[in-house]
């Protein structure tokens, strides 16, 4: 592995010896590292050395596009860029990658944030409850190669600490094996737990439109970085403050990337998301009597033994079932996407060939 310098500038954003053996051929080409801050078509603004400290950079990424969606540049991602930072020339592979599907029909994966340590669902205690949403964003957390951590936001909305406690029993129940916070941006209440889970490396900011994502960021910043709107009363929901995702610095080290509020959070070939957020449903399958037990009305069957004698919550297979079935689909509809390319592709190259041939015999000219 390259040596590591520790005082290297980009350290205070997540640089390490990992990303400087991946930067090394790169280096050998005169070329510097940096971090995306921001993407905003087809450029973005990083952050590169300079000296001892760093400087913000708007670099143009048309030399490393691709077809493929998910290698697009995003905020998180590090990458290799010229010295006076006008162009992106490469980029690094990446750790970690929150990934969700596209609305559109081409069954495609959207990249929302690259390289993050710890994905951060933000869940707002304003509205009731919507535990399957959660459960949705743990599946695609877990996918992503982070470690998901559930903050309950607006806190200080809840009428009670008995109330306070019944929907963290809830939450936790939907999300075994992750640490579920509840804070409140507005009395500063459980904002110091959380900066210190956060601090030293990077973390995503995810939820719904109205979670309070971006009041949330301002507490974990120290500073109004991010705009706030209020949510409706009626729904709880909000416009979307934040329109681009953003990479903040921490004062107490590491950094925050900020989301746009997602209305869709589709799978995208996640079946080990929802192995790892439905843990306790893999667990008790492995005591199935068929080890293909569809947990439906099979003989036998050890989830459904659960549910009937009230150790699982039939809300908790219902939904496992769902996103299975969820994923499922996709990943039959990437598989058809992708053999219809495979054969546009030959059919091009047989087009090509009878062109050749055709050549040669003297019928074209």
């Amino acid at each position: 592995m390259s040596e590591f310098p520790t005082a290297h500038p980009l350290t205070a954003y997540g640089w390490d010896a990992g990303f400087a053996d991946s930067f090394a051929p790169h280096a050998a080409e005169g070329l510097v590292p940096g971090r995306i801050v921001r993407v905003d078509r087809g450029r973005c603004d990083l952050v590169v050395p300079d000296g001892d400290g760093v400087r913000t950079v708007m670099a143009d990424t048309a030399l490393v596009t691709t077809g493929d969606p998910l290698n697009i540049m995003c905020t998180g991602d590090w990458v290799a860029v010229d010295p006076a930072g006008r162009y992106v020339r490469a980029l690094l592979p990446r750790r970690t990658a929150f990934v969700r599907s596209t609305s559109s029909k081409r069954s495609e994966g959207q990249v929302l944030a690259a390289n993050v340590d710890h994905a951060v669902v933000a869940v707002s205690l304003a509205v009731e409850l919507d535990l399957g949403r959660i459960e949705r964003f743990l599946t695609l957390a877990w996918e992503s190669g982070a470690v998901p951590l559930v903050v309950l936001t607006k806190a200080d909305l809840v009428p009670g600490p008995d109330v306070l406690g019944h929907l963290i029993a809830d939450t936790e129940a939907a999300s075994p094996g992750v640490q579920v916070l509840a804070v409140s941006a507005e009395t500063g209440d459980g904002v110091d737990v959380l900066a210190a889970v956060l601090a030293g490396g990077t973390s995503v900011l995810l939820g719904q439109s109205g979670a309070g994502k971006s009041t949330l960021a301002n507490a974990l910043v120290g500073e109004d970085v991010q705009a706030v709107q209020a949510a409706r009363d009626r729904d709880g929901k909000g416009r979307h403050t934040t329109t681009t995702r953003n990479l903040l610095p921490l004062p107490g080290g590491g950094v925050l990337i900020d989301t746009p509020g997602l209305r869709g959070v589709g799978l995208w070939d996640a079946e080990g998301g929802v192995a790892q957020t439905f843990s306790e449903i893999e667990a008790l399958a492995e005591d199935c009597r068929f080890h293909d037990c569809g947990h439906d009305a099979e003989p036998g069957c050890a989830v459904l033994e659960a549910v009937a004698g009230g150790a699982l919550p039939q809300r908790r297979l219902d939904s496992y079932r769902k996103l299975l079935r969820e994923n499922a689909h996709i990943a039959a509809r990437t598989d058809a996407r992708l053999r219809a390319e495979m054969r546009r592709e030959w059919k091009l190259k047989i087009t090509a060939g009878r062109h050749i041939a055709a050549h040669k015999r003297g019928d074209i000219r």
